[in-house]
């Protein structure tokens, strides 16, 4: 009985430390953002280091955009040219494509830098400093993020037309003014600023949630050194 009580209790534990540790998580981020917001109206304004992150996330992404939004603007036109064949009404293929950012380069490149300077204890030498951590590293890095994603938004969005043009022209050969017609009748300016919106939006939760697994690092060089020493120990003869 003890033996299926213990069970019992750590199945419960590992199910409960789930949801736990997301609402930690979101409640930690939720309060990074608050500190950034208070910091971020009080002077000293750091603009150079937001025009440095603003050209390491926009200008430093454009190539990828560029070759992703190609491709999937082709995709998509390809699909919806077969199925609106099928249907006689190929003359309706548009571009229909939703704000895809790159994520996972921006937002694993502000963890890992803040994370870095987290274990080589930088964040404790800015805090030793009388320079605020929250608004040295974090701000510019938010607001970076939420400028230049919506701007990257219409790139993407231009670049798939343009994905989207060679597939259903040249390649599936819908006729150009049919499709260039349908293109300014299916975007509406509504789309437009709806799409740059949640871009925006997207771009704050991308920095937040990068900052925050960053700045709270723990671990490193030095954690690893102990793990292997206790191994080394642990399989020690003597």
């Amino acid at each position: 009985m003890n033996a299926a009580a213990e069970t019992v209790v750590r199945v419960v534990d590992r199910l409960w430390s789930l949801p736990r540790a997301f609402v930690q998580g979101l409640g930690e981020a939720l309060t990074m953002l608050g500190k950034a917001v208070l910091w971020g109206v009080r002077p000293p304004y750091r603009l150079g280091l937001i025009v440095q992150a603003m050209e390491f996330i926009g200008f430093g992404s454009i190539s990828i955009i560029c070759l992703v939004s190609i491709f999937v603007g082709g995709v998509f036109g390809l699909q919806m040219v077969d199925a609106m064949q099928k249907l006689q009404v190929e003359g309706y293929v548009g571009p229909v494509l939703t704000a895809l950012m790159v994520a996972g380069r921006a937002g694993s490149a502000m963890a890992t830098e803040l994370g870095s300077m987290r274990i080589t204890e930088q964040i404790d030498a800015l805090t030793a400093l009388a320079v605020n951590p929250i608004q040295y590293l974090v701000v510019p890095r938010l607001l970076a993020s939420t400028i230049m994603l919506p701007l990257l938004t219409m790139l993407f969005n231009v670049m798939g037309m343009v994905g989207a043009y060679i597939f259903a022209v040249i390649i599936k050969g819908v006729d150009p003014g049919i499709f260039v017609h349908n293109v300014r009748w299916y975007t509406d300016l509504s789309d437009v600023a709806s799409g740059l919106i949640k871009s925006g939006f997207f771009g704050l939760a991308v920095a937040l949630i990068g900052c925050h697994q960053g700045y709270n690092a723990s671990g490193g060089a030095k954690g690893d050194q102990g793990y292997q020493t206790e191994a080394s120990e642990g399989t020690n003869p003597h």
